[in-house]
Formats: C-alpha cells, structure tokens, sequence
C-alpha cells in the first residue's frame, strides 16, 4: 500500500515547506509516502469560484487511479482523536488499497469529487491556510504510525 497526499498548489512558504519535509522523509521509514502537487490554474482571477472548483476538480481526477482510495480533508469530514486517527490508518493498511489524502484548494472541492470520495476527515473545526494543513496532515500521519507501532512519540 503506497499513501499520497495530493493537493492543489505548491507549497512555497518556507517554514511550512521545511516542516513538511521532515514529516515526509519520517513517513519514509514506515511506508510508501509521496505528494502529489496539482498546479494552481492560471488566470484564476477571471474565473468564478465555481468555475475554479470545477477546473481543480477536473485536475484532481484527472491525477486519481480508479483502484485508488480517496479521502477528502474537508471542513464537514469527520474528526479524529490521534489514537482514533491511527485506528483508522491501521484497517487502511490491513485492506492494503493505495490510498490518496486529498486537500483541495481555497474553494473546496466539485460534486464531482465529492462523488469520487471514499471518506472525509477534518484536521479540526478551525480553519487552515491550504499550506499549513499539508504539515499538520503529515505530522498526524506520522504520529498515527508511532502509534501503531508502540513507539513513543505521542503521550497519552
């Protein structure tokens, strides 16, 4: 089972870019572990926001296998206890399916992925830049991972 986390944009602030980067090469020792970056549509400012969820819905299929599960991060999913989250990343791993964490961009997502989703899980009832969840997702991750594994990262 491999495990991307797909998003619209780059990351390009620094601080956020460098934190994202350590929890992606500690994802490294426990499983396949890949972003997937969609680029930010260009001349966005002539288009409404529905047109701009339909065009980065488009591109986001557009980067998702058919075999591939996918779970939205989105303010409406579900929201998890770390232990609970790890729970849930250790029947993903147990079914053995690729799996693909998506994060769209600053409008949310299209009905048409929507659609597509397999689930939906929230970071938090507050809300986030769209580059500082790409971190705290990861790190979650990464905790889930400890958690599973018996290792002592996260106290409880």
């Amino acid at each position: 089972m491999d495990i991307t986390l797909l998003t619209v944009g780059k990351t390009d602030v620094k601080w956020v870019k460098e934190g994202l980067e350590l929890y992606v090469s500690r994802l490294g020792h426990y499983i396949p572990f890949r972003i997937v970056e969609i680029p930010q549509l260009k001349n966005a400012a002539s288009l409404s926001r529905d047109q701009i969820k339909e065009k980065e819905g488009e591109l986001i299929l557009k980067a998702l296998k058919p075999s591939d599960r996918v779970i939205l991060l989105d303010e409406r999913g579900r929201e998890y206890r770390s232990v609970e989250f790890a729970a849930q990343v250790g029947d993903l791993l147990q079914k053995g399916r690729d799996t693909v964490f998506v994060i769209g961009g600053a409008y949310g997502y299209s009905e048409a992925v929507y659609a597509r989703k397999d689930g939906m899980i929230s970071l938090s009832r507050m809300t986030f830049s769209h580059q500082m969840v790409r971190t705290i997702f990861a790190e979650q991750l990464y905790r889930a991972f400890t958690i599973l594994k018996g290792e002592p990262y996260h106290h409880e």
